[in-house]
């Protein structure tokens, strides 16, 4: 107890917070008699002394230094870097300021995570991280009350005594993946840690004092927004990471990648070395990804190989290899993958539309066909609520447009119709292939084929008004790493075109359309004159 007491005079904490100290000590001087509840004091008192209340680390406001560490870790990332530098020339002006509270969005492999610890290198500032992933317990972040068997605090105070400082770096990853059950939830709880207007009195169950996280520089990430309730998506400043061009993939395994794979084999530099023909040979044949991570492990995977030789014996081990695409062949075996896979003109009935998921954009083939039978209309290719809502809407309008198209109106009353979208184990939804669907229909009922190397993505009204979607950038980005050369999309996106990356502004044609009527003879092409079906 007077350890105690010598340490609560020593500590740099507010009169409250020293208040509550003396009590809980008076209390344990008098509890000597009760080992359960003295152990339960003695607890709470040692992690409230561990707590850095006015604790603070000295700010780091040298912006040329902290943008040139970012340039070091990271190739591109253009938007948080510029955001961090913002904030630093606010705080270097008015000696304070909010710290941010960002939440970088992408594909898995972007650097979402290794940002972090860039920026507390940049800022000098320490750097903590706690994983969301599966947390279903509001006790997570707000704790537990002390009087329970094992309580202890919630994550936030945990790592906030561990860093030492009430200043620091702090990486919520995944926040994306909170869920919840009976015992609460998460997400809820984090609205106060995420808010700058409450997080300067934190409440946390355990420690039962009002805690300071304005000064906490948070960083949030997420692979997706569906899954993170409104109020707290609205507390974070949203910043999208859409996914690397092959420029940009290219320039990090040159810059970081294949050092840092070749260091960790145990080789060096002057034993192995990769051309730039090589590392486009698995960039576009050997990975298929929004990020770099199977990037690194093909080039990780290209060293051991050489690595086995050189200790096995089977070549000397001054020799010296040089990785061409001759080289990536015979030690990888075939190509994985072909870019060739839209460069043939799709076939009567199909049309290649454009999807967004979590890993990134992609593309995906809409086929139709139809047989005998009386207007049913089939929808195959595990697709969700709205993307069966978008089928019908367009299987709609086609049918109410008929005579506009040459089409004979008896067809819809003697035949079925199937509406597939490969691969169909993989689950769709959302309503941007709309458009993609009414060309299918169009093209299978008027004989016609789709230009070749071209993709569209719209939702489509019954009234024929292409308006919408998002994930633009991304969807723009897997286009291109695809082949495609042409790009069909809303007018009301125009706006979008300015965060496509230049190097896919350049490569690709966007034609925005805000009527389907406007597009399909641009989807079409100079074709002949419909033939009736």
């Amino acid at each position: 107890a007077d350890e105690f007491q010598h340490a609560v005079d020593a500590l740099k904490a507010s009169k409250e917070v020293k208040e509550k100290l003396n009590k809980e000590i008076k209390r344990f001087r008098n509890s000597m008699n009760s080992p359960a509840e003295v152990g339960v004091i003695r607890t709470y008192i040692e992690t409230m002394l561990e707590m850095p209340w006015d604790k603070t680390c000295k700010e780091h406001k040298d912006i040329a230094f902290a943008r040139q560490v970012l340039d070091e870790d990271h190739y591109g990332l253009e938007k948080v870097k510029e955001r961090v530098l913002e904030y630093l020339a606010v705080r270097a002006l008015t000696k304070k300021g909010e710290a941010p509270i960002i939440c970088l969005v992408g594909p898995p492999g972007t650097g979402k995570t290794s940002i972090a610890k860039s920026l507390s290198r940049a800022l000098k500032k320490p750097y903590v991280r706690i994983s969301l992933g599966g947390v279903r317990d509001e006790a997570e972040i707000r704790g537990h009350r002390k009087t329970y068997v094992g309580a202890m605090p919630g994550r936030i105070i945990q790592n906030m005594k561990k860093v030492g400082v009430n200043n620091p770096v702090f990486m919520l990853d995944e926040i994306d993946k909170l869920s919840s059950d009976h015992r609460g939830d998460p997400a809820s709880a984090l609205l106060e840690v995420l808010d700058p207007a409450q997080n300067s009195a934190f409440n946390d169950h355990f420690i039962e004092l009002n805690y300071d996280l304005s000064k906490v520089f948070f960083i949030a990430t997420a692979n997706i927004l569906d899954t993170i309730p409104p109020p707290l998506l609205d507390r974070m400043e949203i910043i999208r990471l859409p996914g690397y061009t092959g420029a940009e993939k290219r320039m990090i395994a040159k810059q970081f990648l294949v050092k840092r794979q070749i260091a960790e084999s145990g080789l060096n530099k002057n034993q192995i070395s990769f051309t730039m023909a090589a590392l486009d040979e698995l960039i576009s044949y050997y990975t298929r990804e929004a990020g770099v991570r199977e990037l690194e492990r093909v080039i990780g995977s290209i060293c051991r190989k050489i690595v086995r030789k050189v200790v096995s014996g089977d070549s000397a081990a001054e020799a010296k290899y040089k990785i061409t695409p001759k080289e990536v062949h015979e030690l990888l075996g075939q190509r994985k993958y072909s870019l060739d896979e839209v460069k043939s003109r799709p076939a009567r009935g199909c049309a290649i539309g454009m999807a967004w998921t979590s890993y990134g954009g992609t593309i995906l083939t809409v086929e139709t066909t139809m047989m005998p039978g009386k207007g049913l209309l089939k929808l195959t290719g595990s697709l969700g609520n709205v993307m069966k809502e978008s089928a019908e809407t367009a299987f709609s309008y086609v049918r109410a447009h008929a005579r506009h198209y040459n089409i004979n109106k008896d067809v819809f009353e003697q035949n079925d119709f199937h509406i597939h979208v490969p691969d169909g184990a993989t689950p769709k939804d959302g309503p941007s292939a709309g458009i993609t669907i009414v060309t299918a229909l169009v093209s299978l009922l008027t004989r016609k084929r789709v230009r070749p190397r071209l993709s569209m993505t719209g939702e489509i009204t019954l009234s024929g008004k292409v308006t919408a979607i998002g994930g633009l950038k991304e969807k723009s980005v897997a286009a291109l790493r695809a082949g495609i050369k042409t790009v069909i999309m809303p007018k009301e996106n125009e706006k979008d075109l300015e965060e496509i990356p230049e190097e896919v502004r350049n490569s690709l044609e966007f034609i925005m359309v805000d009527e389907i009527e406007k597009a399909l003879p641009i989807i079409f092409g100079d074709e002949g004159k419909e033939e009736k079906c």
